[in-house]
This record gives structure tokens, C-alpha cells and sequence, in this order.
């Protein structure tokens, strides 16, 4: 298994499969985007699956999660989930996405065996899309929604980031806009993984603004928090249950003690933490000839490193040089 010095167990693997995108966020690029990696420094289909099978047949994976940059801009990505959907035991399967794309992949994927998907959504107007991700594509997202749980890829859930001035006045309209489709809607906070090095605290909605904002149109109530288990996400209920509504407080409420996350870079390095400023290279050990046993090893000792938090409020602190894009949510 999977297991830091603290007693953690890595059971959630993100597995980014491109750091490409087709959208140009503000807290996650410049408007030019950035340089993408040389394809051969990608992992291939084959080397994906081969470390996926590994993680999930001998060190205790039981989820993956496929994200970017943009994971279905990745040609492959309907045989990737297909073949690791056909792994004993079967890990549950999810992407993370911006949702362009999913009306023509959504069925196609549902037929791999993709269980669910999470979209990000920051704001339902047009013109405040359009400004914050440099691309006129709101109602492609809003199909790809649409499409995902027409293909019952559920619970469909939305990803939101507020920021300051420029969305914040949108929470409860992206909350009203989620229950009255049925999906769950999380907010989360900012975080600084923008490749310009731009994030300042002073910006972010926080997790306390954003309960605030909400609790000014609904009524939210805790839910268990047994049920919460490793989420990053603290659950409310709206006004009674059952439709609820998520906090992640990345930055503020941290959760790094129930962390049970691992991360595999689309060139092939094991992160421990989005934050980490270290890297474990499984890609040449595989490149050079390396058993699985191999494999598996230098896996466990790259994880048996994971330091206790992520540090966003030391003095010392460093952001790490991979910008989100590059790590894979």
C-alpha cells in the first residue's frame, strides 16, 4: 500500500493525461497559454495503463481520476478508461474537465466505463465567461453538462472558483442554476497554481465569505461529518436537504491530515501534494526497463516522503514552478 510517514494511505490517483487546454482561465494561464510539453515526454496510452494497473493491482488504488489541462483533448482517453475500467478490483473511475467537448464523447464514454464526471464552471454569463477564460464557449459547457448526465455520468458535479470582483457576485446563481438541474455544485478556494505567479491571498473568496454569501438566499445546515470521510469537500445541506452544496477550503480550511491523494504528471512524475516542489520520475525507470516489482517500489518510497501539510501559511512557502495546467487537479 500506499502509505506516508504519517499514516496516510494514497487510495485516490490523479492521472493527468495532457497539460494542454483549450481554455485560457486567468487563475490558471496568460491569454498566450504556455509552452506544452514535447509529445515524447508524454506518457503513452500503454505506459498510462501499465502504471494505472500497477497502482490499482499492487498498492491499493480504488479511484481514479483523469484530468489536464483539458483530459479530452486526448485522443485516447475512451480506450484508457476502457482498459482500466477492466481492472480487477475495479477502481471507480471520473474525469475532471471544462466540459468542451462532452456532447460528442459523453455516451462514448459512459460506454468505457467512466463513472462519473466534474466540470468547472465559474459564472453563468456569457460576456464574464467569455472575459475570464478568453474563449466564447459557455453554452458548450452548458451542453457538455447537459450531455453528461443525459449519458448518466452522475452525480454530475461543478467545480467553481470565485474570485474577487470578478465572479463572487455569482455564487448563489450558480447555486440556484445546479439544484434546478441536479447537479452538486462545490465552490472552491483559490489556490496559487497560476502560471503567471499572480495569486494574492487578498483576492480569494474565502470558504467563511462564500458560507455567508450563500446563507444570505438559503438556509445551509452541516451535514454529517462522518460522512465526509477524506473529501476535500465540507458538505451543507440547502435549505433542509436533500440537495446539498460543497466547500472546498483549500487554502483556509485545509484537510491535508485526511489526504489520501497521489498524482501522476502527463510526463510520467509522481506529486504528492499539488503543492509539492518535488518529484518522483517513474517514466525513465519505465523508459530504461524496470519491472512492475521496480515500479511499484520506487512508487512506495516516492510516497513515503509526503510531508505532513501543504504550507500555503509558512513564511517559506515557495508556489510550486508547475502551474495546475501541468499537475492535474
Amino acid at each position: 500500500m500506499l502509505v506516508d510517514s504519517f499514516g496516510r494511505v494514497a487510495t485516490d490517483l490523479r492521472v493527468s493525461l495532457t497539460d494542454k487546454c483549450n481554455l485560457r482561465c486567468a487563475y490558471c494561464m496568460p491569454p498566450e497559454g504556455l509552452d506544452w510539453l514535447p509529445k515524447p515526454e508524454l506518457l503513452t496510452a500503454d505506459e498510462i495503463v501499465r502504471l494505472v494497473t500497477i497502482g490499482v493491482e499492487r498498492l491499493g488504488i480504488t479511484e481514479i481520476r483523469y484530468t489536464g489541462g483539458e483530459p479530452l483533448l486526448r485522443r485516447e482517453l475512451p480506450e484508457i478508461v476502457a482498459r482500466t475500467a477492466a481492472l480487477r478490483p475495479r477502481p471507480h473511475l471520473s474525469i475532471t474537465s471544462n466540459g468542451i467537448g462532452l456532447t460528442r464523447l459523453a455516451a462514448p464514454l459512459a460506454e468505457a466505463g467512466l463513472d462519473r464526471v466534474n466540470i468547472s464552471l465559474d459564472t453563468l454569463d456569457r460576456e464574464a465567461f467569455a472575459r475570464l477564460t478568453r474563449r466564447d464557449r459557455l453554452p458548450d459547457v452548458l451542453a457538455g453538462l447537459a450531455a453528461a448526465d443525459a449519458a448518466g455520468l452522475r452525480p454530475v458535479k461543478v467545480n467553481a472558483v470565485l474570485m474577487r470582483g470578478v465572479n463572487d457576485g455569482e455564487a448563489a446563481r450558480l447555486l440556484r442554476y445546479c439544484l434546478e438541474q441536479g447537479y452538486e455544485l462545490r465552490f472552491i478556494e483559490q489556490m496559487p497554481l497560476d502560471a503567471q505567479h499572480g495569486w494574492r491571498r487578498e483576492d480569494m473568496v474565502t470558504a467563511d465569505e462564500i458560507l455567508d454569501i450563500l446563507n444570505k438566499e438559503f438556509t445551509l445546515t452541516p451535514d454529517d461529518p462522518a460522512r465526509r470521510g477524506s473529501a476535500p469537500a465540507e458538505i451543507f445541506l440547502v435549505d433542509g436537504g436533500p440537495a446539498r452544496v460543497g466547500v472546498i477550503g483549500s487554502v483556509t480550511r485545509p484537510f491535508c491530515g485526511a489526504c489520501d491523494r497521489v498524482r501522476l504528471t502527463a510526463d510520467g512524475q509522481i506529486r504528492n501534494c499539488l503543492f509539492a516542489t518535488e518529484e518522483s520520475d517513474l517514466r525513465a525507470a519505465l523508459r530504461s526497463g524496470a519491472s512492475d516489482d521496480e515500479l511499484a517500489r520506487r512508487w512506495i518510497a516516492a510516497v513515503r516522503g509526503k510531508r505532513a501539510g501543504h504550507g500555503i501559511d509558512d513564511p517559506a512557502f515557495l508556489q510550486p514552478s508547475r502551474p495546475m495546467s501541468a499537475i492535474g487537479g
